[in-house]
């Protein structure tokens, strides 16, 4: 055999050899990545639920959605938190446009139609006001929990209930419209989102 070929036989066997490994290696870290996927979802996911307030994976389960276009948002995911087999809570995923483009939130509404709480999942606003939605210390979520779709949900300049974000009219009043909207689709949907029997 010339040398040639024998330099070209041990570049195919090179080849094939950092082939193999690399498919092993995918083969035996696809599983811990994707579960590190899964558990970084969950503690965003379930950042909005009080600890201890349920008991199961709501994750691992999602709800049919229908009609999940609304005024001012669109839903794209529902899931349900359970304590002891009851249901406790509702999680929406919410998009809607942002002053810099689409904003997604968690939004958990609890089996009454109270807000429990919002966790923002994804922004493209500008680092000043982004930081306003995502900086935990800074609070301005927090005014909408407890509250349900007959509060006013506007602004304060808008004869609404509530503060806006500094700077920030555009997506404040995007951000008050997504949650109004999910308060509204939980109560036209309640007994489908907890499971409940229909009269």
């Amino acid at each position: 055999m010339s040398a040639r070929w024998r330099s070209q036989l041990l570049l195919v066997l090179i080849t094939a050899l950092a082939l193999a490994a690399t498919l092993t290696w995918r083969h035996w870290t696809a599983s811990p990545i994707a579960e590190a996927t899964q558990q970084w979802k969950e503690r965003q996911w379930l950042a909005v639920l009080p600890a201890g307030s349920y008991d199961n994976r709501p994750l691992a389960n999602p709800l049919p959605l229908a009609q999940p276009t609304l005024a001012h948002s669109r839903l794209l995911a529902a899931y349900r938190a359970s304590l002891a087999g009851m249901p406790v809570a509702i999680l929406l995923h919410s998009s809607f446009q942002g002053y810099a483009g689409p904003v997604e939130l968690a939004i958990a509404i609890d089996s009454q139609g109270r807000l429990v709480g919002v966790h923002v999942l994804k922004q493209q606003e500008s680092p000043g006001l982004g930081d306003q939605l995502v900086d935990p210390t800074l609070h301005w979520l927090d005014q909408f929990t407890g509250k349900t779709h007959d509060q006013a949900w506007a602004i304060k300049r808008d004869h609404g209930a509530f503060d806006q974000m500094a700077g920030a009219t555009v997506t404040s009043r995007a951000v008050i419209d997504a949650l109004q909207d999910a308060l509204r689709y939980f109560d036209a949907q309640r007994p489908t989102l907890l499971g409940e029997a229909t009269p």
